[in-house]
Parts: structure tokens; C-alpha cells; sequence
């Protein structure tokens, strides 16, 4: 686990092609390293484009600079300018995009029709996705750069962007009658040699680096691994590779010799994976990452810090409610859903697994099933009695979706007919409808059960939200009902006593911050949360190795945010010596002695 200078951030940055891709884990750092690269070359008097296509993109904090979809130069640092692709506003100029030549050409009717058609959460992606084509396949674009860095979303978030020109290609080469669901098939066509630059750039070794980002954990290995094989599958086997937050104990601390073996052995384990591929390795900070100088300091190397143990910094933490007894509140109501929800990366699945876990060994009957195409919710779980795990699946649930709409809206259909619907439903757009339908089935079965839901992160799981009324106008077009739990589900989610929230973030600045937005949007959606679990925190280990102590006490300013102004429940869990994973490892949320 060397972190020799030849293997260092830096020496990534010899010699870097013109386009960068960051991609990973949510969690891993994929924000830190593209920023402090981005830094770093325009410190090298490079013009550098920095772009987040992430719908939970944290680029304004990270550089200190609010941005737009527009580039904007980021003070402090000459030739950096960074934007941010919002889902949002794209989806809004891209459905004027389509719509707009029609207006005056159509009757008001059609036209109100193609908007209805393009406003659900798919159209949102693909309009996100219309833009980083532009930039990565319209060379005009992004003429006055010398490179263009994308800190993307989590992982499944990305290899569904990047699949995504092969995807519409075999679309538009199949489309005959222009009637898809994302509107007149001319609109689309517009856009086809810039989907497939997009295709070729990102598979030019010469011109793009995909840059896999981990950190010496087994479950973000892996992930990086699956990405891997994915990204070769479909052409792209540029890649490199990032291991993050690498640690080395400083003496004889057991909580810092356990992180380290820790990380040792995920490293032996994924071992044969991480010959592959060039490694480059970045030890551990004890500071939060944000800030020029923060992300300048990330590619020299490290000092490590000389920490006396000190008093709390401020104001001591209030006493704060216990693992065990949040559990024991959950377990008083007999039923319902309880969803953890937060940042890619924050350890929703591990949170949600030890809650699942402990209440069917108290002897509840419950469902532990996740949204996330990222998740490793059956491994985190193991095997308890009473507990069900599962995942819903987007092509089990399309393959059913689209079989149920045939075998309804197509019955009565004529061959024309028939094709044209089968035509209709081979959109991305299908895949969308199918996995909020399953989400709305799971969350039914809190009637009589726990369903302990795992959720993608924060920017999938608001889309997923928003989509009942995209969902409601979908199948109302192709069915001819709407399912009794889709019509439930928003009073479901808005039932305090039958549906519990519990916000998971990390005794960091982007988490916190990031969750407080999400707060937010769930109570305009007229959603309360239950709790907050401020995972992973040094500050409540104990111990005493001189780096995890100075990451507690920079941890002190956002526990107090936490615990003083944005909740009015709050547990916080410590750092656990043993990696939670299984029905044993997750005891450890319970009684820490299991560990040692």
C-alpha cells in the first residue's frame, strides 16, 4: 500500500488526455479528485472546463462559486471555469427545443400533448444527457479549452448516460412512425451525429481517460470492478484507476490499526482486479475537502498533522438518542415503511440492513428491498429469520411492465396498431414507468409487514418521487387503469404514523449540506423526516491516532449544525472497528463489543 510519488495524484497528472471522466461509488470522492485535478491544471496555465452532469452536484460548495449551466470562471484559480448540467432547466429547453417550431404550426391541443409527453423524469435525463453529448461530441463547444473534466453522478447514474448513445442510435434506426415517447422523432434526429461523436469520443484512448474512482473498501472495489467490465462491454476500456482516502495507522490505536486492516484487506482481496488497470493512490486527509486550498493541497503530499488531544470544540454535543432506542421507536408502531435516505456514499444500504436485521430478530416480519442499481443490500443483510431481501430489478420490471401493457392496451389492437405500442414501449422512458411501479408495490406491503426501503441516492430518489403525476398521464395513455397502490402512494409517503424517513449523511460539509436540501424538498412535498443518522463519525470513536482526531474535531461545526437547527431526532454512529457487513457485523449498532 505504497504511496510513493510514482503512484501518487499527481503522477496521474503527467501526462492527462483532453477529456477526463470521473465515475464511482457514490461517496468515493469523485467531486475532491476532479476539482483538485481540475485545480491542478489549470495551475499549469491549462484552460480547464469543469462539468457536473450530477442532479445532486455539489461543485458550488466544493470551489466556493455559485455556477449555471453557462461556464464560470472560478476565482482564485485563472483559466478553471466549471458548470453545473441542471436536469431541470435542460428538460425545460429541451422540450422548447422540440416543441417550440411547432408553435402556430399545430393546433394548441397537439401541442399541449407533446409537452404532457415530455415532462416525466425520463425526459429530464435525456435532456442532461443532451447536453454532455454536446459538450463531449460537438467540438465547437468546448474549443477554448485545453481540457474538460466531468464529475459525474453515481455509478448507475452514469453507465445509464453512457449507454445512452448506443441506446438512442438503435432507437432511431428502428423508428419508423416518429411516435416514441419522447416526442417528434425529427427532434431527435437533430441530435444523431453529436450522440454518435459522443459514442467514439468517449471510446478514443487518445482523447479520454475514464477514471475510476474507490476507496480500500470491498464494496466500492467491486463496484469499481462491475464498471469496469460494463464500460469494456460497450467499447470504453480507457480506464484508470483512483484508490481514495488510503490510511496508515500512526501507533497502536485499535480503532486505526483496525481501519487499516481494513483497508489491507480489501485491497488483497480485490487484488487480481486492481492489476488490470493503472492504480494511483491518495492517503487520507484530515480535512474536510472543500475550498481552493483544500483540493491544491490533495495533489502535493501530505503532511501529516501533529494533533494534541483537546476539549470540544464549542459548546458540548446535547445527549443524543441511541442506535437501539431510534430501533425500539421504529419497532413500537408494528408496521409501515421506513426509507433511508441521503447522499450517495453516507451508508444508507449498511443503515438500512442493521435496522432490517434487528427487527426481525425482535421477531417483526419484514421486507428489506432497495431502488438503487448500486446497492449491495443481500450482502450487507446476511440471513435473519422474518426477513425478506430483494431488489427491484429495471429489466425484470420493464420485461414485465412492457408484457402487462401488451397483454391490456394491445389486446384489442390491430398488427399496425400492436407494432406501434411495441415500438412506444423499447424508449428508456419504459424503464422509468416499470421501477416506480414496483416502488409503489413495495411500499404497499407496509400494510401489514416493515418494509425497510434502501433508496438510490438523493437525486434519483426526488425523481422517483416527482414521477406520480408523469406516471399517472404514462399509463393512463398505454392502460386502461392505474394501479390501487400507485394512487396510494403519495398519502402513504405522507403519512407520518405509516411511512418513517430517516435522513443518513456523514459529519461532513457536502453531506450535511446536501441533506438539508433534501430535507427540504421532501417537506415541499409535504414528507416529514423522522430522524437523522449521522454516520462514520471520528468524533464519538474514541480514538486516539493523531489523524482521525483531527478529523473529529473538523467534524465538531457539522454535528452541531445537525443536532442545533436541522433536526429534531438525531443518532450518531461512531466509526466501527469491524466492517459491518452481516448479521454479525451489523450488530455492532447495537453492542460495539461484538467487534473486538
Amino acid at each position: 500500500m505504497s504511496l510513493s510519488e510514482k503512484h501518487s495524484l499527481a503522477a496521474f497528472l503527467t501526462a492527462p488526455t483532453r477529456f477526463l471522466f470521473f465515475t464511482g461509488k457514490g461517496g468515493v470522492g469523485k467531486t475532491s479528485l476532479a476539482c483538485a485535478s481540475a485545480v491542478a491544471l489549470a495551475d499549469r496555465q491549462r484552460r480547464v472546463l469543469l462539468v457536473s452532469t450530477d442532479p445532486a452536484s455539489n461543485l458550488d460548495e466544493v470551489l466556493g462559486v455559485q455556477l449555471s449551466p453557462a461556464p464560470t470562471a472560478v476565482p482564485g484559480v485563472p483559466g478553471l471555469f466549471a458548470l453545473n448540467v441542471d436536469p431541470h432547466a435542460a428538460a425545460l429547453a429541451y422540450r422548447e427545443k422540440l416543441v417550440g417550431p411547432y408553435r402556430g404550426q399545430l393546433p394548441e391541443s397537439v401541442i399541449r400533448s407533446m409537452e404532457e409527453q415530455l415532462s416525466g423524469a425520463c425526459t429530464m435525463e435525456i435532456a442532461a444527457f443532451d447536453e454532455f453529448s454536446r459538450l463531449l461530441g460537438q467540438p465547437e463547444a468546448t474549443a477554448g479549452f485545453d481540457h474538460v473534466i466531468f464529475d459525474t453522478a453515481p455509478t448507475g447514474h452514469t453507465l445509464r448516460l453512457l449507454t445512452l448513445p448506443g441506446a438512442w442510435t438503435g432507437f432511431l434506426q428502428g423508428s419508423t412512425s416518429g411516435a416514441s415517447c419522447l416526442g417528434p422523432l425529427a427532434g431527435l434526429e437533430q441530435q444523431r451525429t453529436i450522440y454518435e461523436n459522443s459514442v467514439a469520443m468517449l471510446a478514443d484512448a487518445a482523447r479520454t481517460t475514464l477514471v475510476l474512482v474507490s476507496r480500500a473498501q470491498i464494496s466500492a472495489l467491486t463496484e469499481a470492478e462491475r464498471t469496469s467490465v460494463e464500460l469494456r462491454q460497450i467499447g470504453i476500456r480507457n480506464q484508470e484507476l483512483i484508490l481514495n482516502g488510503l490510511f496508515r495507522a500512526a501507533g497502536v490505536d485499535s480503532l486505526a490499526l483496525a481501519l487499516e486492516r481494513r483497508g489491507r484487506l480489501a485491497l488483497a482481496v480485490k487484488g487480481e482486479f486492481l492489476a488490470t488497470l493503472p492504480v494511483f493512490k491518495v492517503p487520507l486527509r484530515p480535512n474536510n475537502l472543500v475550498g481552493i486550498p483544500a483540493l491544491r493541497a490533495l495533489v502535493g503530499p501530505q503532511t501529516l498533522p501533529v494533533v494534541t488531544p483537546s476539549p470540544d470544540v464549542g459548546l458540548p454535543l446535547p445527549a443524543q438518542k441511541s442506535f437501539t432506542a431510534l430501533v425500539d421507536e421504529l419497532m413500537a408502531a408494528g408496521y409501515g415503511v421506513i426509507m433511508t435516505m441521503g447522499k450517495g456514499g453516507v451508508g444508507k444500504t449498511t443503515i438500512a440492513a442493521a435496522i432490517a436485521t434487528e427487527l426481525a430478530r425482535r421477531g417483526a416480519k419484514v421486507h428489506l428491498s432497495t431502488t438503487d442499481p448500486a446497492a449491495h443490500v443481500a450482502a450487507a443483510a446476511g440471513q435473519v429469520a422474518g426477513l425478506q431481501v430483494s431488489r427491484i430489478d429495471p429489466v425484470v420490471e420493464t420485461r414485465a411492465y412492457v408484457e402487462s401493457v401488451m397483454a391490456t392496451a394491445g389486446k384489442d389492437l390491430d398488427a399496425g396498431g400492436r407494432a406501434l405500442l411495441a415500438e412506444d414501449l423499447r424508449s428508456p422512458c419504459t424503464e422509468e414507468i416499470a421501477v416506480f411501479r414496483a416502488f409503489a408495490r413495495t411500499v404497499a406491503q407496509g400494510e401489514d409487514a416493515f418494509v425497510v426501503l434502501d433508496t438510490a441516492p438523493t437525486g434519483h430518489t426526488l425523481l422517483l418521487l416527482d414521477a406520480t403525476e408523469a406516471y399517472h398521464r404514462e399509463v393512463a395513455r398505454k392502460a386502461s387503469n392505474i394501479p390501487g397502490e400507485v394512487l396510494n402512494l403519495l398519502p402513504r409517503l405522507r403519512d407520518g404514523r405509516f411511512t418513517r424517513v430517516l435522513i443518513v449523511t456523514l459529519p461532513e460539509a457536502t453531506p450535511v449540506h446536501e441533506a438539508a436540501m433534501l430535507q427540504e424538498d421532501l417537506r415541499r412535498a409535504q414528507i416529514e423526516p423522522f430522524a437523522w443518522i449521522i454516520n462514520q463519525s471520528f468524533c464519538q470513536s474514541g480514538s486516539g491516532d493523531p489523524l482521525l482526531q483531527l478529523r473529529g474535531q473538523n467534524e465538531l461545526p457539522y454535528l452541531h449544525e445537525v443536532v442545533n437547527k436541522l433536526s429534531q431526532r438525531t443518532v450518531i454512529v461512531p466509526w466501527l472497528a469491524k466492517d459491518p457487513v452481516g448479521s454479525e457485523g451489523l450488530r455492532q449498532f447495537f453492542n460495539p463489543a461484538v467487534a473486538s
